[in-house]
C-alpha cells in the first residue's frame, strides 16, 4: 500500500524564460504608466508625461529583470513616440497661428483613443507574460 507518488499537489516553478509573478506585475505598470503620465498631465500626458514613468521601471528593473526590462523599453519608446507626434501636432497648430488647431485636435482626439486602446492590451499581454509590441512605433531605446 506504499504509493510513491506524492498526495499533495505542488506548483511547478516557472519554466526557464518564462517570466514569474513579480516580472508581469511590473511589466504591467510599466505600460499602465503610459496612462497614468496623461492623467497626471491633464491630457498633455501623451507627449509629456507619457513616457517618464517607463523610463523609471526601466532604469530601475533592467539589470534585475529581463522581461520587465523589454516590457518598459518597448513601452518607453511608445511613449517617446507618442510625445513626438504630440509635439509635432502642438508646432503644427501654433505654426498655423490656431488655425490648424481644426486638423490637429480631432487627430490627437484620435491618436489618444488609439493609445489607450493599445495600453490596455499591452498590459494584458504583460500580464498573461506575453511580449508586447506596439505597433508604428519609433524603437529608439534599443
Amino acid at each position: 500500500m506504499n504509493d510513491p507518488s506524492p498526495t499533495t499537489a505542488t506548483a511547478a516553478p516557472p519554466a526557464t524564460g518564462a517570466p514569474t509573478a513579480e516580472e508581469k506585475k511590473w511589466a504591467l505598470f510599466a505600460h499602465l504608466s503610459i496612462l497614468l503620465g496623461g492623467l497626471l498631465t491633464s491630457g498633455w500626458g501623451f507627449s509629456i508625461g507619457s513616457f517618464i514613468g517607463p523610463l523609471i521601471i526601466w532604469l530601475i528593473k533592467k539589470d534585475t529583470m529581463p522581461f520587465v526590462a523589454d516590457q518598459a523599453k518597448e513601452a518607453l519608446n511608445f511613449g517617446i513616440t507618442l510625445a513626438i507626434v504630440g509635439f509635432a501636432l502642438l508646432l503644427l497648430t501654433i505654426l498655423s497661428l490656431g488655425i490648424g488647431a481644426l486638423v490637429t485636435i480631432p487627430i490627437l482626439m484620435v491618436i489618444g483613443i488609439a493609445a489607450l486602446v493599445l495600453v490596455i492590451i499591452a498590459a494584458v499581454k504583460a500580464n498573461e507574460g506575453v511580449a508586447y509590441r506596439y505597433p508604428m512605433t519609433i524603437r529608439l531605446v534599443k
